[in-house]
């Protein structure tokens, strides 16, 4: 990706959590240790379910996506933010900033649609049980899974090729730990305005229909759900979907929070701390969530176990 034409600015300069100065070695234990646990709990979601021939089905095909995608955007910034927390700031190229923003924002984008893409599958398993495996299949899904990701890398690009145009004349400092839109912008001196409003409506489909799909679907599992005339046929029926409701609710309700709060002018701002939680804590409670819930992933996982003792 040369970048070379369009700006003066070779190395970005990102101050990160400066304000933790005096607790960077705790901070930096802190985050390693999310960054392993993140990374290990999503590569054994993946591994566990491409494994154990209990666990291909529909559900468990779309949750190895969503880990995959939580490891893809959790190795895009934590590796550089640990070793900023070492070094007190962060220094890189442009180049590698833009590409950091390319894969963090694919991550963002695709995870939107696959969760919109499980709501649906929770949605035919619940409201059309008899159509479920027909429609379901193998090859549907594996198309799903396909658009999602396209989709997600093909707008993320789009913007990219955008900036590509823009001229980057300095400063050459972000106050952020990593390199996301608005911070990108902030150090062009072009007019960004039509920029903006592009990134707004490739964003807007990725986002805004996902949650409004999600929404809609869940309306339909609730109502479906209450007429059940048995409280443990409803207790069934709503455990099924309880998992992908919770990782739903933590990852728009951070995802709103992130892009919503204001940022602020301090070294300690609003923004910093969302985007930590967006990018170091949220991905990790997506298996914690779905192994303690899911009756079929703690089977599996028991299995797993035995067979390896």
């Amino acid at each position: 990706m040369d970048l070379g034409n369009q700006t003066h600015i070779k190395l970005v300069l990102l101050l990160g959590f400066q304000a933790l100065h005096n607790f960077s070695i705790l901070f930096f234990i802190l985050i390693a240790i999310l960054f392993s646990l993140t990374v290990t709990g999503n590569a054994m979601i993946v591994t566990l379910v491409s494994w154990s021939s209990s666990l291909h089905h529909p559900m468990f095909f779309f949750l190895k996506q969503l880990s995959v995608s939580d490891i893809m955007l959790t190795i895009a910034i934590v590796p550089n933010l640990l070793h900023g927390i070492l070094k007190g700031q962060i220094t890189m190229s442009f180049t590698a900033c833009i590409v950091q923003f390319h894969f963090f924002s694919t991550a963002i984008a695709s995870e939107c649609l696959l969760l919109a893409v499980m709501s649906y599958d929770r949605y035919l398993a619940i409201c059309e049980p008899l159509r479920y495996i027909s429609i379901m299949h193998t090859a549907f899904r594996t198309w799903l899974v396909l658009i999602c990701w396209f989709s997600g890398f093909i707008a993320t690009l789009v913007v990219v090729l955008l900036i590509n145009r823009l001229k980057f004349c300095g400063p050459n400092t972000i106050n952020h730990f990593f390199c996301d839109f608005t911070p990108i912008l902030e150090l062009s001196c072009s007019d960004v305005s039509a920029l903006k409003l592009g990134q707004m409506l490739l964003s807007a489909p990725l986002t805004m229909i996902p949650a409004i799909f999600i929404t809609a679907t869940y309306i339909c599992i609730f109502i479906t759900i209450l007429r059940i005339p048995s409280m443990s046929g409803r207790q069934k029926a709503f455990s099924t979907c309880s998992s992908h409701l919770a990782v739903v609710g933590m990852f728009y309700g951070s995802l709103i929070a992130l892009y919503v709060v204001p940022s602020g002018g301090n070294l300690f701002s609003a923004d910093k701390v969302l985007s930590l939680l967006y990018t170091a804590f949220i991905p990790l409670f997506n298996p914690i969530i779905y192994s303690l819930r899911n009756q079929e992933i703690r089977r599996a996982w028991i299995k797993l176990i035995s067979t390896r003792n």
